[in-house]
């Protein structure tokens, strides 16, 4: 089990009934209290003359007075949040003036076994059948008695961003969102589910990318008669992958012509890589297209928003988001977020920069317009949280110097995050990984469009993983992902359990994908099942792939020497990715002494992989391109003979005392400790998922 370290951690793990160091004073917060009272009780007095604050701002405030007047309690300072919704009317701001110190941290903390909701949108009301001729002509007739209709004008919003496309691919915001009962509802959109094909392209300008052929206008044929029921709609939106699988992006219907079914769309912004003839797409942003249960329309002129409740509007709030964030901090110390539900706002929830000894501890964070959490600096963390439904990705770990190889040591550990990449579903990770030395560590993922993990940088460890379920959109794509870059080394993937991942329509994806000469990457002890090209080296030098149990994989190891053949324009790129960095100089040369001699000869060859000890049952084994073979190392891998799991039906890929395997060096894989661990610090407890079929066709 991972264990905080700061004082800013005993604190929380004190507050929770654990051993405490020392005695913590508090500041109160209730829906029940008053920003003009002394915000020293958890109640309110009887008369009504002093009690707790009633907003986070006031409780900010008066920290920042103890401060300033140096009255900081040693021991650290408590500000404890009664249960109940706090509707923010801009997002909470702490600046380093808001900052704890190492005999004092700050702690923001939910009431146990309290739900203590921070939300950044507004509760609609006034709901009512729409009557207006003009609308029930719009609408499906399927639709006509069950869309309800609300004024957000008459509830004081006046800011409805216009929907816009995305300036470049996977660059979009969502802007206003619905949500029902706490869960995002669906745009008005056609298809309902999957997409539209694109029988023809018809631009005049051509495209060709290594003999994948179409053209750079986005002019197209459609098939059937559907798009009649668009033509006089405003800001027709198509969201599709126009080119390549992994490059969707949002943009704009200029025109329709239902006579020669042709759709043209505005010419900037234009898919960088082109359209061509078999990719897909869906409209959306359609009141023809409200025509099922948990669909919505905005008329941004008019301010009149139209649902379909999935169930009676009377059960469950009806709510939109409206603020840009939840929490904001910049240049914050020693300060932690514990049991808060954040939710509902139009872009990342928590954006964190310049931090030190920050953690955001048991929190829930959902509902969110952009990412769920951004943070900078060092020595902090997201731990136990359970993130879901955002629109882009989960947490954005950056720190650590580069220069100096200096670590950051952020981490996100032991949280559950699922159902990320709504909006932008492509290159939006559960995890984003950036700098010198994070760690991602115990956490559970699941349920994404597109990879689970993405990093660059230097010396990240990820280990005790567990990710299913993922990548289920697009094909040229991996569970975890990096690449482009010989100097990104260091990096350890360890004790993972990878499994149930099968790419869009079971077309093959990949499982961890060290692309385009992604160098010195260790993958060791981990558990592929059921997933395609599970250790995919995409010509890179100096890899490890030891130690591995792989079941059910086809391939299990891929290696190729694209910088050879289709991928040599990036020759002088490499060289010049690894001249950026002073690799000749201490720290770097003692720290990776194969960079010293990387520009050596023929470069573009792959060399110095090593492949040992790995277990591959069922499945196939190697798919190595055969210039890349010279490079690769292959030392007692177990192919083909049954390896003696415990239980492979039930997925106990623990190894007998027989196993074959031990007889070759293969050393234990510590399966009990992958995954999420039971904690005073887990949002949930206990947690379980259910794994994503392989896709069964139309």
């Amino acid at each position: 089990m991972c264990a905080y370290t700061s004082l800013g951690a005993a604190l929380i793990m004190a507050s929770l009934g654990a051993a405490p160091a020392r005695t913590a004073s508090k500041v109160y917060v209730s829906t029940q209290g008053n920003d003009a009272w002394s915000g020293r009780m958890a109640e309110p007095a009887k008369g009504g003359k002093d009690g707790p604050f009633r907003t986070l701002e006031r409780a900010r405030d008066e920290v920042r007075k103890l401060k300033a007047a140096g009255q900081l309690p040693r021991g650290g300072l408590v500000v404890h949040i009664d249960g109940g919704v706090y509707e923010l009317q801009q997002p909470f701001a702490l600046t380093a003036e808001d900052s704890g110190t190492t005999d004092c941290p700050i702690v923001y903390r939910a009431r146990p076994g309290s739900e203590v909701r921070v939300v950044g949108g507004r509760v609609v009301t006034g709901w009512t059948r729409v009557t207006d001729a003009a609308v029930l002509d719009r609408l499906d007739p399927a639709a006509r008695g069950s869309v309800l209709q609300a004024d957000l004008k008459a509830l004081g919003m006046t800011d409805f961003p216009a929907m816009e496309a995305g300036q470049s691919w996977g660059a979009s915001r969502p802007g206003l969102e619905v949500f029902f009962g706490n869960e995002p509802m669906t745009l008005a959109r056609y298809p309902n589910e999957g997409f539209i094909t694109i029988p023809e392209v018809l631009g005049t300008t051509p495209q060709d990318i290594r003999g994948t052929r179409g053209c750079m206008e986005g002019i197209f044929r459609y098939e059937g008669d559907r798009p009649q029921r668009w033509t006089r709609e405003k800001d027709v939106m198509l969201e599709g992958y126009w080119f390549w699988d992994w490059a969707d992006q949002r943009l704009k219907v200029k025109s329709i012509d239902t006579t020669e079914r042709i759709i043209t769309l505005e010419p900037t912004p234009q898919h960088a890589y082109g359209f061509r003839n078999g990719m897909y797409y869906y409209a959306y942003n359609l009141l023809p297209e409200l025509d099922q249960p948990g669909e919505w329309y905005l008329d941004r002129d008019s301010g009149i928003l139209y649902i379909w409740p999935p169930s009676p509007i009377d059960g469950s709030p009806v709510s939109v988001s409206v603020l840009p964030g939840l929490v904001t901090m910049q240049g914050v110390r020693h300060v932690t977020f514990r049991g808060f539900t954040f939710e509902c706002c139009q872009g990342t929830g928590l954006s964190i920069r310049d931090a030190e000894d920050v953690q955001i501890a048991g929190c829930v964070i959902r509902n969110t317009g952009a990412w769920a959490v951004e943070l900078s600096g060092r020595d902090s963390s997201v731990a136990g949280c359970d993130i879901y439904n955002t629109a882009d990705g989960g947490v954005i770990l950056s720190g650590g110097d580069r220069p100096s190889l200096t670590p950051a040591n952020l981490s996100v550990d032991n949280c559950h995050i699922w159902r990320y990449g709504r909006w932008n579903p492509i290159c939006k990770p559960a995890v984003q990984v950036n700098g010198v030395g994070n760690r991602v560590t115990h956490n559970l993922i699941n349920d994404g469009p597109h990879m689970a993990i993405m990093w660059g940088g230097n010396d990240h460890v990820f280990e005790y993983n567990e990710i299913h379920s993922v990548v289920h959109s697009a094909n040229d794509a991996g569970i975890m992902y990096a690449g482009y870059d010989p100097a990104m080394r260091g990096h350890m993937i360890r004790h993972n359990y990878f499994h149930h991942v099968y790419g869009f329509q079971n077309r093959g994806c990949n499982g961890v994908y060290l692309d385009d000469m992604f160098c010195s990457a260790t993958i060791y002890g981990n558990v592929f099942y059921k997933v395609p090209r599970a250790a995919f080296i995409g010509g890179g030098h100096d890899n490890v792939v030891e130690n591995n149990i792989f079941v059910d994989c086809n391939p299990a190891l891929h290696v190729d020497a694209r910088m050879m053949n289709w991928a040599a324009a990036s020759v002088p790129i490499m060289r010049e990715r690894l001249e950026a960095v002073p690799y000749r100089e201490e720290p770097w040369r003692s720290r990776y002494p194969q960079l010293l001699t990387y520009l050596d000869g023929n470069y573009a060859q792959p060399r110095g992989n090593l492949v040992a000890r790995n277990i591959c049952w069922g499945g196939s084994w190697d798919e190595i391109e055969e210039s890349a073979r010279p490079g690769v190392e292959l030392v007692d891998n177990l192919v083909g003979v049954d390896p003696l799991f415990v239980d492979a039906e039930g997925g106990d890929f623990r190894l007998r005392e027989d196993s074959p395997a031990w007889k070759l060096g293969f050393q234990r894989i510590p399966t009990e400790r992958i995954g999420l661990y039971e904690s005073p610090l887990r949002a949930s407890w206990p947690v379980v998922t259910t794994v994503r079929p392989p896709w069964e066709g139309e």
